[in-house]
């Protein structure tokens, strides 16, 4: 019999760590073997319980969730889930976990937070489940050095656009990635699986760390060499042929493959433009979205890009696109940016 994944809650409410606890521990797979207010206590227990997983708010007394994860991940690196309320400041505050070294977040509502959380069991139970299999690695942010970096050439790139599907794991990923790229690079597409108050957000903290634009997505914006598009958390992102320029098409509706927006949608957009000037890439993150579109692209003519479990923090989404045949090659996440403009820039 498998053992249940032991969970430590770290929460300063004690009705946030009752509803989690609840929520945990309705499924068999989960066991609570601890709860602390703060991060004094959760260094007690840690060191007494050994839990797989801890989830830790942010806002904390003593010591907030940002301190002590750093903590975690330089001392004794191990999984970690942040809550986190839906706000703006809180955005950055968890996108800053998330580059720091935490495998997912779960957002809760300011307002009605048992209901908003219960609504969401599923959501916690399938993240908590998922960090336990993780791969964490101790505090180092991926550092673009000046032989990772990509130097500015002239000339026309290759190949026309770029589309990135990305979950859980995604977001230092993409950081590493959009960081090393030099500027004139063709428009780049991203879905990357989180919620609406927190894209934003995402596109300003990866805008101005190297010499690519950033923006959020926005309905009919052209796609602009060494600019990078981000899809809302809120609608599903497309690209599309007008006038001989490509540009976003933002969509509503229900979820695809599980997701909104959905990197399904994205690849297959791109299916349908000029599959075979398109690079698609597939990074770190659970479930299967964009396996199926990316097999499409394949087909089509375009190039395809996984990256490979080594990297990965979650080797979900690549592994089953690499399964069904519609990954070309997989690479380490360190040599996504050289292969991207090389395929760009061959004789460079």
């Amino acid at each position: 019999m498998t053992r249940a994944i032991k969970v430590l809650i770290v929460d300063d409410s004690a009705l946030i760590r009752q509803i989690l606890k609840s929520i945990l521990e309705s499924d068999p797979g989960l066991k609570v073997v601890g709860c602390a207010p703060d991060a004094l206590k959760a260094r007690e227990l840690i060191k007494k319980l050994n839990p797989d997983v801890v989830t830790l708010d942010i806002e904390m007394p003593k010591m907030n969730g940002i301190e002590f994860l750093r903590k975690i991940m330089k001392l004794r690196p191990m999984p970690v889930v942040m809550i986190s309320t839906m706000t703006q400041n809180n955005a950055a505050i968890t996108l800053e976990a998330l580059e720091i070294g935490a495998v997912d977040f779960v957002a809760k509502p300011k307002q009605d937070i048992k209901r908003g959380l219960s609504e969401n069991a599923r959501e916690i139970i399938e993240k908590v489940k998922t960090a336990a299999n993780a791969k964490v690695k101790p505090l180092e942010r991926y550092l673009v050095n000046e032989n990772q970096k990509q130097v500015n050439v002239t000339g026309v790139s290759c190949y026309d656009l770029i589309v990135f599907g990305a979950s859980t794991g995604g977001v230092e990923a993409l950081r590493m990635i959009v960081s090393a790229l030099p500027k004139n690079m063709p428009p780049i597409f991203v879905v990357q699986h989180m919620p609406k108050q927190f894209t934003k957000t995402f596109a300003q903290r990866l805008n101005g760390l190297g010499d690519l634009t950033v923006h959020e997505a926005e309905d009919h914006m052209i796609g602009r060499n060494g600019h990078v598009y981000i899809a809302p958390g809120d609608r599903h992102l497309r690209v599309a042929k007008r006038k001989g320029e490509i540009v976003c098409r933002l969509l509503e509706g229900n979820p695809i493959s599980g997701h909104m927006p959905s990197v399904d949608v994205l690849f297959d957009s791109a299916c349908h433009v000029e599959p075979a000037k398109t690079i698609g890439v597939i990074l770190s993150g659970m479930g299967k979205d964009g396996a199926d579109s990316m097999l499409k692209l394949k087909e089509a003519g375009a190039h395809t890009i996984g990256q490979d479990q080594k990297s990965c923090v979650v080797y979900g989404m690549p592994k089953v696109a690499f399964e069904k045949g519609a990954v070309k090659e997989q690479l380490d996440l360190k040599k996504i940016p050289n292969s991207l403009f090389s395929l760009c820039f061959p004789e460079k």
